[in-house]
């Protein structure tokens, strides 16, 4: 068993919150938006987790993981236009927003959430950063991490529900890098081991 310190990935993501942290004070607004790309295994949903932890502005973040947005395992593009729909647009606007889940098993939308425009938001998942995102967007995150690390990493968190989609989805995230490249795009790239 490792400890957090001997743990290279825990120590990046650990890092790069602590930039991000200092990134959102920078913002010096009252409802931040935080979009964090990457490929499957990144570690985007941890990224996200550290940083809901030390939000560094009053009130509390709202966190949404495009994981519950994409209408099934070839909904990479919808999932990311339903989040700029439901949540980028509104809330840029001062308005209340509302995206509905996903209900994987039903195969559905299932219920809906709101998003208050007054509150700080972070939206991570594969396919977020692109230019129509990017402009509605105070702290845009890029996390890079080599595919058979990032492979290793999501199978085993899903294990055999993931396994079989694999490739089907890495390759629409391949596409969304070779077209929207979001690397550019980003105000910070972060590098996971």
């Amino acid at each position: 068993m490792h400890s957090r310190s001997d743990d290279p990935v825990a120590t990046a993501l650990e890092h790069a919150a602590t930039l991000i942290e200092q990134d959102v004070r920078a913002v010096s607004a009252g409802n931040p938006v935080v979009l964090i790309d990457g490929g499957s295994g990144a570690g985007k949903s941890s990224l996200a987790a550290r940083l809901v932890r030390r939000w560094p502005v009053s009130g509390h973040v709202q966190l949404i993981a495009l994981d519950s947005l994409y209408p099934g395992w070839d909904g990479l593009d919808d999932g990311v236009e339903r989040a700029l729909e439901w949540i980028l647009r509104p809330h840029g606007r001062g308005y209340l927003g509302t995206w509905r889940r996903w209900d994987w098993e039903r195969q559905t939308e299932a219920e809906s959430h709101a998003v208050d425009p007054a509150l700080g938001v972070i939206v991570e998942g594969s396919g977020i950063l692109r230019a129509s995102t990017a402009g509605l967007a105070d702290i845009r995150i890029w996390v890079e991490s080599a595919e058979p690390a990032r492979k290793a990493r999501a199978l085993a968190r899903d294990g055999d529900t993931y396994r079989p989609h694999w490739d089907r989805w890495a390759a629409q995230e391949r596409l969304h890098i070779e077209r929207d490249d979001p690397r550019t795009l980003a105000t910070r790239i972060v590098e996971v081991p």
